[in-house]
This record gives structure tokens, sequence and C-alpha cells, in this order.
């Protein structure tokens, strides 16, 4: 039961008339949720403020008694508003029943009643309000109630009627609970026929109206269309359209569905769900467990239901406010796969066939495809089979795409299986492949036997039934008769029918019902479904009152032929017969005759006259049947014998039939194949008119051929007339294996057998082709006619192999070829001797290498390789290192395929034509290790210079057997705990994370195994690009030369490899050029200065990092630092420059690390040009290749490559004119 809402009419707060002081309050505003009032206290709103108003409603709920219910809104507004729920029926201030929550987070009220009851099903109303004016939205709740409650007291049905009839839910349908049905009379037509009528489509009528025994169509159209009005004024009322009606199904997912478009005129507007007249439960919630579920989009209603069972069967109503918009019978047949759809592997053009066998007759079931309905068409075949028990499936011209999962689905059983489809090896790249002619997949199984199988079970259980039923009939027979009197009571006379009766009524139950006796009135029927025996007056009858035990039926009788009508009785009593509502009587073309109580009427020859109703009366009783006389169908003899000639085609067309008939009502004309039935629909097409059938069948296959067959059926029979189709196309491949006949050192003999399929024309011939092996060129040798299917090749060599390939020709092309499986050798095998055992050359841990010697007899037969096997210790199995189709030239081989560790021995075989010889003995077992060596390091780099604040990373590689020790040193003392040191094998790595200059060190790697020891010296200068020098000073002290001075950078203290470079620009050339580099001093003298012409000077610091920014000289030249010279005059005196050798800027100390380079200068001047040797601890070096020496202009320099410890010791510089000498040394010293 289900306990509904009282919905009352209100007006918000704030709508209507204040009822203190009976003025108008509030302006109305609409909101964008439908179904929310909003009432506005104030005409213009403050800046940034707003009235409350509803983001989310909350929605109208059925749920069962002891469930969870609740509702949940959004509110918005500004200032925040306060929200309120209340019923109209009733308070809310019981805590333990209902409860109010805000969640700050999702900004939802929520109103929860926990263990609702009936007693809570009312209109709930949540009003949120602030100072600028308030929100009021209205939600339903029903509840349905559970079980029966003995404490309950029933109130009486005129009590329920006297009180507010708004109030009680009453459905319009007639279809309520089968507790509830009321008993329904003899001849009463089932409520639920109508139901699914008033929601079916026209084509539907006939099928609905066979299930329930309905033949007065023009009867039933007539109430159907005064039903259908009184409906749609009903439903006027709440909705403005039904569309799209579409009855429940099997869906691919396992759940069935109905589906309708309606407009409601009232959103809010209680929707119902009902099964045989009961109210049910639903969700409207996607992801929720429930069983049925109702989905909402727009004005589409899709009701769902999933975990199908066999009591889910039944008539499903949807309903707006109790009256009825669509009903929809979901019938769930018994049935199961008694063979299952199996996996179909296909290559790209062809066909895929899925089957399937069924435990009971099924005219159709649903195919899926991917979860998508399949139907008839150009892409799919739907096939069914004449007993309705097994189904296929062609998916035809299978491409990639149609790879999936394919299902069948039959009521509320399915199977599925997936389709693969491989890619056409044979098809030539960039070009489409050619359409295929066969069919892969099948269930693998024999359909049709299993079919028969069931059929005959199906048949047996029907006889049993039948047998069952007739043992009961017996029995309520026999007992009816021992409790009746034996006085039998006399059977009124006959009378003839009434003229004024109505048809209608004796056509309620359908053609071909067994009794069609009159019925009895309402009050008699239920005695009589229980005795068995009608009566009038309702009492208890007796066996010995008149009673037809069979009555008449509809017969159909051809024409000439006698035809007979029985009618029984219980009792031997007279009867009259009526046709067409005439007395009938023995002699007009009748025979009437009457034995006991079994009465007969008997037509010698059935002729036109004798169609009609015949009607047998006695007494009381009566039963009637149909007499229909015609003829089975025929054909023209011609027509016949033309249909008879097979039709002839090709691949790819078309074939047609015709057949040309006589005109004839209730003729249902079928075409078969091979005994299937042919639908009309994709690669098929029927045409059906009046006097002629025509089949066209499209792009035919071969497997299309095959015996075409039209069957004319009617009441009275069947004929039927058969021909062939014959599709032409190129044979099938020749049927293998390939055989050897015979093989000598000149001749081989093959042999196969004709092609399975030769393409609807006799094979002409067969063309035979062959390849050596070890070559790549196919020779076509010959043809041999189609009576032969051997072949003798004569041009073959001793020892050689040979591969053979043949097609089968017709007049319609050469089919696909016969390969043989193995190379067939021509002569005896002869194998070469062995092979010496190998020997191992050489042994690591990734690598064997193996030397032999050949076989010393190689038996006649040249070698053309050898084939090398290896065996690991401690197992029996030899393992080819390469095929014998890839022999090894060399007798030398580098065995690659081993592991690190492990023990292996090897041997060779010598290959010729005949394949590989004997083994030769085993080799030497040989461990897979590199061999003991020192330590030694691989391509090292000895100085690296690394940016400060980045990380330092130095890689070492080294090869060393066993595996070496690491130590890394950092000037001969261990590492600081921040550097990483990371060994793999063969490398390791100093990582420094963030270096600083104070990391700058000479590290030492040290890698120490059993074999012996190394070490490496790797420089690591962690430096920075260097800061600008300081200011520069420009002085001339001769005349053409200018010495430059500057204040030394910042880092010169830090990076003793520091030095200065020096660039000069003049106003004639407007060019930077370097005049000099390398500069380990703070002073230059730069010569050629030249009067007239300005001059600049930039100094940079440069180090392994690279330039620094330049240091700016003053402008020199023209009037400036120029050295003043008297004009010639009275005052003037002689200058003479003549002077002593003198050391302007002397040698600095160096300490360079070993295969460093050095530079040395000075400066020196003196007039005349003084000369100017060096000195290595006393010993003059001018001449010595190992020195670079040079002397522009009084700067001496001294450039060393790569020093050498001897390089260390006691530089001098003397310099020597005819006014002195004078001289400077230093000390360098070499660093290891």
């Amino acid at each position: 039961m289900l306990k509904k809402s009282k919905v009352t009419e209100e007006t918000g707060t704030g709508q209507g008339p204040d009822e203190d002081n009976g003025k108008e309050v509030g302006i109305k505003k609409k909101s964008k949720v439908p179904g929310v009032m909003i009432t506005q206290y104030i005409e213009t709103l403050p800046e940034g403020k707003s009235h409350p108003d509803f983001t989310r409603k909350p929605i109208a709920l059925t749920i069962q008694e002891g469930k969870f219910a609740f509702f949940k809104a959004i509110v918005t507004g500004d200032p925040t508003p306060n929200v309120t729920w209340s019923r109209n029926n009733g308070e809310v201030s019981d805590t333990s029943r209902y409860q109010s929550k805000y969640d700050p987070n999702s900004n939802e009220h929520t109103f929860e009643m926990p263990n609702v009851m009936p007693d809570q099903a009312d209109t709930y109303k949540c009003s949120a309000i602030n100072e600028f004016g308030q929100a009021i939205v209205t939600v339903v709740l029903n509840v349905i109630e559970v079980g029966f409650k003995k404490n309950k007291v029933q109130k009486p049905a005129a009590e329920t009627m006297d009180g507010d009839f708004k109030t009680v839910l009453k459905r319009k349908s007639k279809i309520r609970p089968k507790s509830e049905q009321p008993e329904r009379k003899d001849g009463e037509i089932d409520p639920k026929f109508w139901e699914i009528l008033l929601s079916s489509d026209k084509k539907d009528y006939e099928k609905v109206c066979a299930e329930f025994g309905v033949t007065d169509f023009r009867w039933m159209l007539k109430k159907l269309n005064e039903m259908k009005k009184e409906r749609e004024e009903e439903q006027a009322e709440f909705v403005k359209s039904i569309s799209n009606l579409k009855p429940i199904q099997v869906n691919a997912d396992g759940t069935a569905s109905f589906e309708l478009d309606m407009d409601l005129i009232e959103q809010s507007s209680s929707i119902f769900l009902y099964k045989d007249g009961e109210m049910i439960p639903y969700t409207k919630e996607l992801g929720d467990k429930m069983k049925h579920s109702l989905k909402h989009t727009g004005k589409k209603y899709v009701f769902s239901m999933r975990d199908l069972l066999p009591e889910d069967a039944g008539l499903y109503q949807l309903d707006v406010e109790g009256v009825n918009m669509f009903s929809t019978d979901f019938k769930i047949p018994m049935v199961d796969f008694l063979v299952k759809l199996q996996e179909v592997t296909a290559v790209e053009r062809q066909d895929a066939v899925f089957e399937c066998v069924l435990s009971n007759p099924f005219s159709k079931i649903l195919w899926f495809g991917k979860n998508l309905p399949l139907e008839q068409g150009d892409k799919y075949d739907i096939e069914v089979s004449e007993d309705k028990l097994i189904h296929r499936l062609v998916v035809k011209d299978c491409m990639v795409v149609d790879k999936g999962i394919y299902s069948a689905c039959a009521g509320i059983k399915s199977c599925n299986a997936w389709l693969i489809v491989e890619a056409d090896k044979d098809a030539q790249k960039g070009k489409k492949s050619a359409r295929k002619t066969t069919r892969a997949g099948g269930s693998g199984v024999d359909l049709q036997k299993i079919a028969e199988e069931q059929q005959e079970k199906l048949q047996k259980q029907r006889e049993e039934i039948k047998e069952q039923i007739k043992a009961v009939k017996e029995t309520a027979a026999a007992a009816a008769q021992a409790e009746s009197p034996p006085a039998p009571s006399k059977a009124k006379p006959a009378k003839a029918p009434d003229s004024g009766m109505d048809s209608s009524a004796l056509d309620v139950k359908g053609t071909g019902d067994s009794d069609k006796t009159s019925s009895p009135p309402p009050a008699a029927s239920a005695s009589a479904e229980v005795s068995g025996i009608g009566t009038e007056d309702g009492d208890q009858t007796f066996a010995d009152e008149p009673k037809i035990t069979c009555g008449l039926s509809d017969i159909y009788a051809l024409r000439g032929n006698p035809a007979e009508l029985s009618v029984n009785m219980n009792v031997d009593c007279e009867g009259t017969w009526f046709k067409d509502g005439e007395q009938l009587n023995s002699g007009a073309g009748v025979s009437i005759t009457k034995s006991g109580s079994c009465h007969k009427l008997t037509i010698p020859r059935c002729t036109d006259d004798n169609t009609g109703i015949y009607k047998f009366i006695s007494g009381d009783l009566s039963t009637q049947g149909k007499v229909t006389v015609g003829d089975v169908p025929e054909f023209d003899p011609d027509d016949l014998h033309k249909f008879s000639k097979p039709v002839i085609v090709r691949v790819g067309q078309n074939a047609a039939f015709k057949m040309p008939f006589p005109p004839q009502e209730s003729l249902v004309v079928s075409w078969f194949k091979d005994g299937t039935e042919l639908k009309d629909g994709g690669g098929v097409k029927i045409g059906r008119e009046p006097n002629h059938s025509r089949l066209l069948l499209r792009d035919c296959l071969r497997t299309d051929a095959g015996e075409i067959k039209i069957q004319l059926k009617n009441p009275f029979g069947a004929i039927e007339a058969t021909s062939q189709l014959i599709v032409l196309d190129r044979p099938g491949p020749p049927q293998g294996p390939v055989e050897t006949v015979e093989t000598t050192s000149s001749i081989i003999e093959i042999k196969w057998n004709p092609p399975k399929d030769d393409g609807g024309s006799a094979v002409t011939n067969y063309i035979i082709e062959r390849l050596q092996c070890g070559q790549c060129l196919w020779t076509k040798l010959g043809d041999v006619s189609s009576d032969r299917t051997t072949f003798r090749d004569r041009n073959v060599t001793h020892g050689k192999k040979y591969n053979y390939r043949i097609y089968a020709e017709n007049p319609e092309g050469t089919s696909d070829s016969l390969e043989t499986a193995d190379s067939i050798m021509a002569g005896v095998m002869i194998l070469a001797g062995p092979p010496g055992a190998p020997t191992v050359v050489s042994a690591s841990k990734t690598c064997i290498k193996l030397s032999w010697t050949p076989p010393e007899d190689d038996r006649g037969v040249p070698i053309i390789g050898y084939q090398i096997e290896k065996r690991k210790k401690d197992t029996n199995l030899w393992v080819a290192l390469n095929a014998l189709h890839e022999p090894i030239e060399a007798v030398n081989y580098a065995v690659k395929d081993v592991t690190e560790g492990a023990e292996y021995e090897f041997r060779v075989s010598a290959i010729n034509e005949s394949g590989a010889g004997d083994a030769s003995p085993p080799s030497a077992m040989v461990c897979a290790k590199n061999p003991n060596m020192r330590p030694c390091f691989k391509d090292p780099e000895d100085f690296i210079v690394i940016r400060a604040g980045n990380s330092a990373r130095v890689k070492i590689c080294y090869e060393a057997e066993p595996p070496p020790q690491i130590t890394w040193l950092k000037d001969d003392e261990p590492l600081s705990p921040w550097i990483q040191i990371i060994n793999t094998e063969g490398m390791s790595q100093l990582v420094i994370p963030s270096s600083k200059r104070s990391d700058s060190a000479i590290y030492t790697i040290k890698a120490k195994n059993s074999v012996g020891e190394a070490s490496f010296d790797i420089e690591v200068r962690v430096t920075d690009e260097p800061k600008t020098p300081g200011p520069v000073v420009l002085e001339q002290t001769v005349h053409g030369k200018v010495e430059i001075s500057w204040a030394p950078s910042p880092d010169e203290e830090l990076d003793d490899r520091l030095h200065y470079m020096v660039s000069q620009h003049n106003s004639d050339t407007r060019v930077w050029k370097t005049v000099a580099d390398r500069l380990f001093t703070n002073t230059y003298t730069v010569n050629n200065i030249l009067p007239g012409i300005e001059y600049h000077f930039r100094i940079y610091a440069k180090n392994d990092m690279g330039l620094s920014d330049p240091s700016q000289s003053p402008t020199w030249g023209v009037n400036s630092n120029r050295v003043q010279v008297s004009s010639s005059g009275a005052n003037s005196t002689d200058v003479c420059f003549e002077r002593p050798p003198s050391i302007l800027v002397p040698l600095k100390v160096h300490t360079p690390p070993k295969g460093y380079q050095v530079y040395m200068t000075c400066a020196v001047r003196g007039c005349p040009t003084p000369t100017v040797s060096w000195y290595l601890n006393d010993v003059c070096i001018n001449s010595d290749s190992n020195y670079y020496i040079t002397n522009s202009f009084g700067v001496c320099s001294i450039y060393i490559l790569r020093v050498r410890p001897k390089d260390s010791g006691e530089y001098k510089v003397v310099a020597v004119n005819s006014f002195g000498k004078a001289e400077c040394s230093t000390i360098v010293t070499v660093r290891d």
C-alpha cells in the first residue's frame, strides 16, 4: 500500500494579503529554478545585497517504510538567509524523527527522517528568509507501507468514500494486483488486453489480439477508439504531449528498459511505476543499487531494470498522478542456449559466422555488436532455421574496425564471443585486397543434429503433457460418472438459433479452439470450470444431464474431397444441424448420421457451396465451426519447367529468380536456400506481387550457390518448386599434402589431390612452379591436364632441395597455390663428416671466440658452411646458435650469446646441400668470464675546470679482472663527507654537489685487485669568471712607445692561472685588436705609437672560465702625455739616448703542475738595443726547441707548452749592449 501525501493549495508567505492589517506586502520575483516562490520586501536592493533563492531545490521522494529519507537544498542570498523546514499536516519539532543539518563546505541544508513511517507522508516546505525577502519551495514525500498491520483498524469502504475524495489515491487503470482482481466472468476479456493495445502500434494489434484470443477486429477497433479518446482526455490534465513509445526490451548489458517522450504540464507531478498493478519503488540516481530506476533527461523518461529474473515478467505501467501514460508487457520466455557463440578469427574481407542453438523455438533473438543492436542489412545477415532453434549472425566483408565482442540475447539469457580480424598477409601493399569467398567461424559442431535431437525431446515432452492432461480428464470423468444417479434426464428439443444473436459473442475465442460451445450465464461459469458441466441456475448438476464433450472446430476442406463434422455428447440425445442459420437434412449434398451419443455430418464431395458456418444444437446446448472449401496452390507446368532451370552467375554478380502463380487469398510465399528460409534485407531482396514473386541475391559469393526453393502455402496445403543457383568463380586450391612419389639424383615426382571446390566449372589444367632452396625466384615448370594429378621434374641436381607449388585453373581463373610443406631433395641425402673439435681462442664475460678445422672427408659434396651448438654445464640440451639456412662460412666464430659466469662446451657440424652432417667432438669446458688483468684506466682526463656553485662530476672508466677496490683521495688526504663516490661496473664517479673554490685540488683515484694496482691524478679547478682589473695608467718613456700599467684584478691572489689581455683601438683604423695576451704582469709596453693619432686601450683579466669585463684606459694621442722635445734654438741642448741595459719588469715566480703550460715575460730597455739570452740553471737555452722564446721591442717572453719535472730550476734573463749588462732571475717549481 502507498501512503501518499495530502497536497493542499497554499499561498507562500508574502504573496497573499497580510492577515493582520489586510494590505499587500512584498514583490513577487521569478527564480531560475522552477517551483521556487520568491517574495522581495523592498523595491530596490542595496548594492551587493540579494534576496534568498534556491540553486538546488529538494526533490520529491517515494520511499519504502523503514528506510532513511532526506531532502537536500542549496540556498543563496546576502545576508545569509535563515533556513527552516515545516510540513503541512503536522509538526517537525520531534528531533528523534526530524533532523535539520547544514554543511558549510558544500553549503547544503539537509532535512533527515531516519526510519521513515507512513504517517510522515506529507507535503514539506523549505523556507529561506533574510531582511530583503524570502524564498519558499514545497516537496512531496510518499511512503510505501510494508506488510499488513493487524492492529490497524480497516475503515469501511463507505466511510472512506465519505471523506475528502481528493486525498484518496485512485488509479484510473483497470489493472489491479492479483490479490485485488475481481473474479472474471466467462467470455470477459482480460483488462490487460486493453492496456497493452492503448500503448501499442497499429502493426502490433493483430499479434496482441491473437495472444488474447480476440478475433472480432471491427468490434475491437470500435471499442479501442472509444477508450483512447477517454484516456487522452485524462492524460491532458497532466501532460502536454506523449510520443516515441518504445516497449520494454532486453539490452546488451543485461538490463531491460522502456522509454517515452513526455512533456509534463507541472514538472513537480508525481510519477509512479507499477508491475501487474502493484507499485514498485525506484530511484532517480544513476549510481544507486536499487533494482529499478527512472532516468529523466529533458522530455525523455527511461525506465530500466537490472539483475533480470524470470519473476520480473509482467505488465509494467507508468502513471502520472494516477493516470496511466504507458503500458508494456515484459515476457520472459523459458529458453536457454544449448550451443553458445564461439570466438571467431577471420581475415580481412572474409565473412564471419556466429551460431547458436536454443532449447526452445524462438522466432527472433536480439543480436548486439560492441553493445550496439544489429539489424538485417548490407553489413549483417541474420538467419533463423525452419524449426527456429538455430540462429546465425553473418558479419559480411570483415574489416579491422569490426573487431570486438558480439552477443546474442534470448529473453534474459545471453552469450557472447570475440571477433578477431587479422590483416590479410597476401594483400599487396597500398592496395585493397579482394573480397574472400570463404567464411570464418561457426560453432564447430553439427548444429542440425543437435537441433533435431532437441526437437524430438520437445515433441516427447508435449506428448507426455498431453497424456497427463488426458489422464486427469479421464479420472475426473470417471469420478463424476460414479457420483451421478442412473436416471438420465431427457434433452430438450432442438430449436433454430435466434436470428438476433450477437455474432461477436461467438468470436471471442480464437479460430482453432477445440470447444466452441455456447457459454453459460456468468453465475454458472465458476461451477462449470470445477465440475466440467454447464448449468443455468448455478446448482450442483448431475452426470446424466446433456453436455457436449467434443464440439465443432474450423476446418479447411479440399475441393472435391470429402469432409466430416462430428459432435460428441455425454448422453444419447437428439440434435439438429444448421448451415448459415438454415437447418440441414440428409440428402441435400450432405449426410447426417447418429451413432449413440456421436452426431456426424458428412460432405461426400466438397464444393464452393459447402463453405459456411455449421452449427449443431441440442436443447440449450450448441457448438459451431466454419468450413472453408478451397484448393492447394498450383504452379503452371511451363512456369515450373522454366523455374527449374539452374541460374548461373559469376562471383560479384546478381542472381534473380521469378515464379508466377495464380492470385489467391491467404497465400504465404516463402523462399529457401538449402532448407534455410531467406528474409528480406541486406543482400537479399524479395518482391511479392499478387500473381508472382521475385528473389534477388546481390553480389553473389560461392557460398550462395545451392538449392533455391519457393514455397506457396495456404490453409489447404503447400506446394514447392526448386531451382539451382550456380555461382562461378576460380577454383579452390588443390588439396594436399603434396606427396613425393619418387626422388632420384635426376627425377622428382610429386602427387596431389583435386581441389575441393572447382568454382562451379570443371578444372581444365594444373600449373606447377618450383623454387630451389637458397634462391628467391619461382620458376614455372609447365602444365598438366585436369585428369592427371602427378608431375615428374627431370631437371634437378643431385643433393639440391626444391619446393613446389601447384595451381588449379578453370575458365574463371587460377586458384590459390598448394605448396609443399617440406623441401624435397633430389637423390639420396649425403652428409659431410665431422669437423675437428672446436678450440677456445679467447673468453670473456660477453664473448667466447672459437676456431675449428674442416672435416677430413666431405664425401664428395661441397661444404657450404657450419652450424655451431652449445651446451651449458649440468644440462643435456644442445642449442643451435645458427639456423641451417644461415650457415657460418668461416672456420671461426665469436659466440656472444653467453651468460657471465656460466660454463659451456661447443660442437660444430658441417652443412652441405643435404643438410647438417655429424657433429664434431665437443670442445673443452670454458667459463664466460674476463681473464685476470691489472687495473688500467681508459682515456682519463687529467684537468677539469668547473664554475663555482655548479656540481662537479669526475668520471673514470677502467678495466680490471677481478673487479678492483676503488679509493679516492684529495691532495693525498681522505675525501670530505659531502663528496659522493658512485661505483658501477667499469666506471667510478666522484660527485661534488655544490662546488667551491676550496674544492680545487689534485684528486687521485686508486684501483687495486689481486693482480695489481693503478692510480691516476686529476686536477679539479673550481673557479669563476674573473673580476675586472683596476685603473689603467699610460706613460711614454721612449718616443713611439707607451707603457701601460694597471691595478691587478681582485681574483689574482685566488687564481694562479689568472693572466691579462691588452686590446688596442686607434682613430685611424677604428678597430679593436689584441696586442698582448697571457700577461702575468701588470705592465705592458706598446710600440709604434704614432703622433697625431688617438689611442685607447682595454685591459681584460682572463682565466680558465673566460674573460672579465674590460678596464678602459684614458685617451692617448695628439698632445697628451707626450715627452717634451725642445725646439732648435738658442737655448737648445743635444739629447743623447744611449744608455746601458736595464730591467723594467722582472720575472715572476711560477709553480705550475706537471703537464701544464708556463708563460714568463719581462721588460728590458737599453740603447743601443741589448742582446737578450735565457738561462736555466746557468745553461743557455736560446737554441733549445722545447722553449719558445720571443723579444718584441724589449718585451722578452718564454713559453713552455707542457712543463716537465726537469724544467724546474732557476731561469735567468741577461741583457748586454756596448754600455753594460743587466739581468734578472726567478725560480720555477713543477708540482707532481
